[in-house]
C-alpha cells in the first residue's frame, strides 16, 4: 500500500531520481568535516576564514551566474554566496546550472566549504567554494511568509500539528526551540543546585510490582518471564527513602511518572518529576532550601528572578509567603475545617456548590474545597502548609497538632508546582496510613493504593533517620519560567491520539493538490469535524476551500454527510 503524495511531493521524488542518475548519492554516509556554527561564526566574525559549515537550505536567491541562499544550523541561519564558475571550476557546470539551481528544495541539508565575507550591505556570509548535498528532503516545509508590511502568512501553527510534528515546528519556528533550551538550563541548573550542596543523583525503578508514593491510578503491565502484574511508576518516592535507610545523607532523582488520568493544559499522563529527601530535615528547612533552589533555577534559566505567565508578572525571589491549608480555606470560604466530620465536609462541599460522591473521604473532600475555591489564588509562590492528617498518608504528624501533618505544596499562578514532607519515618503509623487506604480503595477511590508496600514497611522497620523530601513537577515549572500556557508546549512529544492514516492500495498514488492536502492533513489528526469549523480551521479562500473539498470527495477521499445540525466532514 501507498501513502497518498501531494503534486510537490511528487516533484521531489523526481527530483531525487534525477540526482540519482547523475551519480550523485543524495544521503552519503561519509563525515561531514563541520567545524563551526553560524552563531559563532557571525559573533566572532573573522574576514577571509577558511570555514566548513552544514545545514538546512531555508533560502534561495537565484542571480543567474550567482545565487544568495540561506543555511540553518543548530544556533540559526547564515547567508551562503554561491558562484557558477567557483564551484565548478572546469567545462561542466552540472554541480551549479542542474543540481544547485534545479534539484535542490528549501529543506535539502546541504554542507558548504568557503571563506567569510561581508556582502556590500555588511551582511556576514559565507563565500562557496564546495558545496555538497548531505540529505535531500522529500516533503516541503511548511515555511512562513512574511509581506512588505511585515505580515506574516502560512505560519504553522496549528496546535495539533505542530505537537504531532515537533521535528517541523522546531524547524520553521525558533522561540519553540528556545523553550526547550531553557528546559535544558532548568535541569542542569536544579542538578548542579543538589551537586553542590553534596546530595547524590540516583535512579529508581520505573517498572514496580506495588505502585506507590503518590495517590494516583497506575498504568498495568504484564512480565510474561515471571508472570506477575507490573505497574508504570506513578512516583519514586518510597525507593528514594529506602536509600535513606540505605545511609545515604540526600539523594535526588529527576524521574519520568506515569499516570493514567484525565488530560489537559497542566496534565500529561507521562511527566518529568523531581524528589529529593535529605535527611535529618524537616519541612521548615526544606521551605527555606526551596525557597533558594527555584531563585537560582529562575535566574539561571532567564538572567533574573522574575517570569512573565499568563500577562503576570512572578518573581521567584526568596522568601515566599506562607499560609495553612486551615486558613486558606477559611479564607476564601468562610468554612472553618478544623475537627470537622466526613459528613460535615461532604454537606460544606455541596453548600459551597462542589461536586462530590460516596467515595471521597475525609482529606479527598478538603483537597476538593482547597482546589475549587483557594487554589487559584495563589499568584506569587506561596507555601501552603500544615495539611489534614488525611491528604498525606506518607507524611509525619505536625509536632503540634497530632491531626494535622508537617507538609507544605508551592503554589504559582493557581497551581501547585511543588509538595513536601516532614517525612514519616514510623513504621507502626506507616502501616496504619496504608491500611487507610487500602479501606478507601476499597470503597471506590481510583486513586487511592489498594496494595500495601511490604517491603517498603519492612525498611522502615529497620529504622529511617528525620527526612524531609520535597517534589516538583518540572514540566509545570518550566511553563511558568517560559510563559507556555500548555504543558503539550514544553513536552518534545506530548501524548496525543493515535494519527489517522490514508493509504491507498498497490497501483497509481492519488495526487493531491496543495489546498486538498492541507484539507486532508487536518482532517487525519482532527478526525470527523463539522464542516464549517473545519473551513475556518484550513484558513483557505471560498474559492479554494470549494475547490479543495471538491476534489477530496471526488477522489472519495473524505465524505460530507448532512445531519439535522450540521454537515459533517469525515475520511472515507
Amino acid at each position: 500500500m501507498n501513502i497518498q503524495l501531494s503534486e510537490q511531493e511528487i516533484l521531489r521524488r523526481e527530483k531525487l531520481q534525477r540526482i540519482i542518475d547523475l551519480g550523485i548519492n543524495p544521503y552519503p554516509a561519509a563525515l561531514y568535516p563541520v567545524d563551526g556554527l553560524s552563531s559563532d561564526l557571525k559573533s566572532k566574525y573573522e574576514e577571509g576564514k577558511d570555514v566548513c559549515i552544514a545545514g538546512r537550505m531555508m533560502s534561495f536567491r537565484d542571480m543567474g551566474k550567482a545565487s544568495f541562499a540561506e543555511l540553518q544550523d543548530s544556533s540559526g541561519r547564515i547567508q551562503i554566496y554561491v558562484n557558477r564558475d567557483e564551484i565548478c571550476p572546469g567545462e561542466d557546470k552540472t554541480m551549479y546550472n542542474q543540481v544547485f539551481k534545479k534539484l535542490l528544495d528549501l529543506g535539502d541539508f546541504i554542507g558548504v566549504k568557503g571563506k567569510m565575507f561581508k556582502t556590500q550591505v555588511g551582511e556576514i556570509s559565507v563565500h562557496v567554494t564546495e558545496l555538497t548535498l548531505l540529505s535531500k528532503s522529500l516533503k516541503p516545509l511548511p515555511l512562513p511568509k512574511t509581506d512588505a508590511e511585515g505580515k506574516v502568512h502560512d505560519a504553522f501553527k496549528d496546535p495539533e500539528l505542530r505537537y504531532r510534528q515537533r521535528y517541523v515546528d522546531l524547524v520553521v519556528n525558533p522561540k519553540v526551540k528556545e523553550v526547550f533550551l531553557k528546559r535544558t538550563k532548568l535541569f542542569n541548573a536544579m542538578r548542579q543546585f543538589f551537586n553542590d550542596a553534596g546530595y547524590m543523583e540516583v535512579e529508581t525503578p520505573i517498572l514496580q510490582s506495588i505502585p506507590g508514593g503518590a495517590a494516583a491510578r497506575p498504568f498495568m503491565t504484564h512480565h510474561n518471564a515471571l508472570d506477575i502484574p507490573l505497574y508504570m511508576r506513578i512516583a519514586n518516592e518510597l525507593y528514594l527513602k529506602r536509600l535513606i535507610v540505605g545511609g545515604f545523607d540526600g539523594v535526588y532523582e529527576f524521574s519520568k511518572n506515569f499516570r493514567n488520568e484525565g488530560m489537559d493544559r497542566t496534565h500529561n499522563p507521562e511527566f518529568t518529576a523531581m524528589e529529593i529527601y535529605v535527611s535529618y530535615k524537616d519541612y521548615n528547612w526544606m521551605m527555606a532550601f526551596t525557597e533558594s533552589l527555584l531563585e537560582h533555577c529562575a535566574f539561571a534559566v532567564n538572567g533574573t528572578t522574575k517570569a512573565t505567565f499568563d500577562g503576570k508578572e512572578i518573581d521567584f525571589k526568596a522568601p515566599y509567603k506562607r499560609v495553612t491549608m486551615r486558613d486558606s480555606i477559611l479564607e476564601f470560604t468562610g468554612f472553618d475545617i478544623k475537627d470537622k466530620s466526613e459528613d460535615e465536609l461532604r454537606a460544606a462541599c455541596q453548600n459551597l456548590g462542589i461536586e462530590v460522591d460516596d467515595t471521597m473521604g475525609k482529606g479527598k473532600l478538603i483537597d476538593e474545597i482547597f482546589g475549587e475555591k483557594c487554589e487559584g489564588n495563589y499568584i506569587q509562590p506561596t507555601f501552603i502548609i500544615d495539611y489534614p492528617k488525611e491528604m498525606s498518608p506518607l507524611c509525619k504528624a505536625h509536632r503540634d497538632d497530632a491531626n494535622l501533618t508537617e507538609r507544605f505544596e508551592l503554589m504559582v499562578c493557581g497551581k501547585e508546582i511543588a509538595n513536601a514532607y516532614s517525612e514519616l519515618n514510623d513504621p507502626i503509623d506507616q502501616r496504619e496510613r496504608f491500611e487507610d487506604q487500602v479501606r478507601l480503595a476499597e470503597k471506590g477511590d481510583d486513586e487511592a493504593t489498594g496494595l500495601i508496600d511490604q517491603d517498603f514497611l519492612r525498611a522502615l522497620e529497620y529504622g529511617m533517620p528525620p527526612t524531609s523530601g520535597l517534589g516538583i513537577g518540572m514540566d509545570r515549572l518550566i511553563m511558568f519560567l517560559t510563559d507556555n500556557p500548555a504543558i503539550q508546549e514544553v513536552l518534545f512529544f506530548p501524548q496525543m491520539r493515535p494519527e489517522k492514516w490514508n493509504f491507498v492500495e498497490e497501483g497509481p498514488v492519488v495526487d493531491l493538490s496543495e489546498n486538498e492536502k492541507l484539507i486532508y492533513d487536518i482532517l487525519s489528526v482532527q478526525g470527523t469535524m463539522e464542516l464549517n469549523a473545519l473551513k475556518e480551521k484550513v484558513g483557505l479562500s471560498n474559492k479554494q476551500w470549494d475547490k479543495g473539498i471538491k476534489g477530496l470527495t471526488q477522489q472519495n477521499i473524505a465524505k460530507v454527510t448532512k445531519t439535522e445540525d450540521a454537515l459533517i466532514v469525515d475520511l472515507v
